[in-house]
């Protein structure tokens, strides 16, 4: 294999990142955070033996774990803005796909499968 360009290598580790985090949606993160935290909560629950004493253990838990989900989306929301904004910098373009996600594709591209080889060129 040639060798890589270590600036083409940060590009598309950019590129990925960006998808991954933009994968789930707010919305999304904060049901599947509350659904973890919640059978988090009910597993050390069952755990320290279902009493009075662990049901409120359990619900101090769940309470502390829930006050982290809104610290979870504001850290994605950073994590994408960062991303975005190197991809931005390189020239890439955003682009809703069809599923109503933003992607950035390279200068000069478009998504893959939005292209029509049948059309005519003038």
């Amino acid at each position: 294999m040639p060798p890589l360009m270590p600036d083409a290598v940060e590009l598309l580790r950019a590129r990925i990142t960006y998808d991954l985090a933009a994968r789930c949606s707010e919305k999304q993160l904060r049901v599947i955070a509350s659904v973890g935290f919640t059978a988090a909560s009910v597993g050390l629950c069952f755990q320290l033996g279902a009493d009075t004493t662990a049901a409120l253990i359990a619900g101090i838990a769940w309470v502390a774990l829930m006050g982290l989900v809104p610290v979870l989306v504001v850290g994605n929301r950073r994590y994408r803005a960062k991303y975005a904004a190197r991809l931005r910098a390189c020239g890439f373009t955003p682009v809703t796909d069809q599923s109503g996600r933003l992607r950035y594709v390279p200068p000069g591209r478009q998504l893959p499968g939005h292209g029509n080889p049948f059309t005519s060129r003038a």
